[in-house]
């Protein structure tokens, strides 16, 4: 069933390169051969390998992927994605916590969770129930006009699957609309990585001690709030040089830092290089890919 995945996701995006798909949460990726490190704030979402091998690292914690597992990523986490064994052809499906809780409501999948404290992202075997999901989602791509009615059946499906897999306990406490815990208090800091870190304040907001804040942030993120503040406004501030005619000075303002050289520091020990270079070299790169 993989290799009728991978012919599939083959002749959908033939170009080299990430493809958002008229599945607004599909997206499909294709690379020759071994890719640079790549960081990105990665969103809930299940990622698939269809064809070749790749690595996600999260903090010191590296996780491999191949065409018998999947990785499921159930909470905003500051990655470094690197494809280590190419042709690669991959499958990615954002998975908003909308989806999960119209499912979980369904299901009666909301009772006790089992499995406190875990990280954020786990892989999985991948079973043939959700690669005969995804084909069929993938098969919507060339019959548009069934996709507003059964993509979201599909999409529903492969949730469910997912809930009552290894990782259900993950994806169910991560999905929670709760106001209160780790899960509210990770995604404040995602929305307001720019403001100054009070952890004090935060852990009031969210119902928490400051030491059970601590402890529970970084078995979920594998690192402290302020080291994940600092990733956020880290790959904010690349995504605007990039996109922006903006100096590194002007930028390190707008993503929280009050020095200049402490941005140029820390920017230089996350990318390996300080802003101007880094972001010549990464121009240089798309050019070549072009």
């Amino acid at each position: 069933m993989v290799d009728e995945l991978a012919k599939l996701a083959e002749s959908l995006h033939p170009e080299q390169g990430t493809l958002q798909t008229a599945i607004d949460t599909l997206f499909l990726h294709r690379w020759q051969g071994q890719t640079e490190p790549a960081h990105g704030l990665q969103q809930p979402a299940l990622c698939v390998v269809a064809q070749g091998r790749k690595i996600v690292t999260l903090a010191d914690q590296t996780y491999t992927y191949d065409p018998n597992h999947y990785l499921l990523v159930s909470v905003d986490l500051p990655t470094v994605g690197k494809v280590i064994e190419g042709p690669y052809l991959g499958v990615r499906l954002d998975l908003p916590p909308r989806l999960i809780n119209e499912v979980m409501s369904r299901t009666n999948s909301d009772g006790e969770i089992k499995v406190p404290d875990q990280p954020g992202l786990g892989v999985s075997p991948l079973t043939p129930a959700l690669t005969g999901a995804l084909i069929r989602l993938l098969r919507l791509l060339e019959t548009p006009y069934d996709i507003p009615v059964l993509a979201p059946l599909i999409q529903h499906e492969i949730v469910y699957h997912l809930l009552n897999g290894p990782q259900g306990d993950r994806l169910r406490r991560m999905a929670r609309p709760d106001s209160t815990g780790v899960i509210g208090a990770i995604r404040w800091l995602r929305d307001n990585f720019a403001e100054p870190l009070r952890i004090e304040q935060i852990a009031r907001q969210f119902n928490m001690s400051s030491s059970g804040l601590h402890h529970q942030f970084k078995a979920v993120t594998a690192m402290s709030p302020l080291q994940y503040q600092k990733q956020l406004r880290l790959q904010e501030a690349r995504r605007l040089l990039l996109s922006e005619v903006a100096d590194a000075a002007s930028v390190s303002y707008q993503v929280g830092y009050n020095s200049p050289s402490q941005f140029s520091r820390e920017y230089s020990r996350l990318f390996g290089h300080p802003p101007q270079r880094d972001i010549a070299r990464l121009r240089g790169f798309a050019v070549s890919l072009s």
